[in-house]
């Protein structure tokens, strides 16, 4: 199986990054690793939800590239949440050691999870971050305060707004959103929110071909 690696960014902060790295590691529940580049917070963001399946890396640093991408052939799925400002420069990276060229071969594929939240600055990356691509699939996602946002993209995915409370509460207890839906302790009216929202997103990541080989 030709190894797959999904990364997550923007190089503008607060665009709901994490939330769709959470739901793209559900998404493969536990057939993938999952990357957390938040090192500067205590504990990470992506490994607090995912503790036992999430490595906290230094990707600005060779030490930490090589913990990831040395071991990409490990895992059929790699799920990577860069942190803000860090996508551009993690494209760069793909291109100097000749991940993007492994791409073009056809012997590995990365799909870059591109987030947007609507705004002149976030729209303003699309044509930096596709020029970066270099044959790597480019999925523009447009996450809940972007509603005004036309999508006119082939590989556009909708992440609709969940009901304030779910969210709060998934987040309250630090729990996977499919980990939170069929934990029996929690509300079923909120457990039946996050299902419905989850699958909205999964028939959406269906449609653009993540996860297909």
């Amino acid at each position: 199986m030709i190894p797959q690696v999904y990364i997550v960014g923007s190089d503008k902060g607060g665009v709901g990054k994490t939330t769709v790295a959470r739901l793209l590691v559900d998404y493969f529940k536990k057939n993938c690793r999952a990357i957390d580049t938040e090192d500067k917070i205590a504990g990470g963001v992506l490994k607090r939800f995912f503790p036992a399946q999430t490595e906290l890396v230094d990707l600005e640093h060779t030490d930490g590239q090589m913990q990831v991408f040395d071991a990409l052939k490990g895992s059929p799925v790699t799920v990577i949440d860069i942190k803000a400002g860090l996508l551009t420069p993690t494209l760069r990276t793909l291109a100097e050691i000749g991940f993007l060229d492994k791409v073009r071969a056809g012997s590995l594929r990365i799909g870059v999870l591109h987030v947007l939240d609507g705004s002149v600055t976030s729209l303003a990356e699309i044509r930096p971050i596709t020029d970066a691509l270099q044959g790597a699939t480019h999925y523009l996602v447009r996450n809940n305060r972007a509603d005004d946002l036309k999508w006119t993209a082939e590989n556009g995915i909708d992440v609709p707004r969940l009901a304030t409370r779910a969210a709060s509460r998934v987040d309250e207890i630090s729990s996977g959103f499919s980990d939170f839906v069929t934990n029996d302790d929690e509300s079923e009216t909120l457990r039946g929110l996050v299902k419905t929202w989850m699958g909205r997103v999964f028939a959406g990541f269906d449609a653009s071909g993540i996860g297909a080989v």
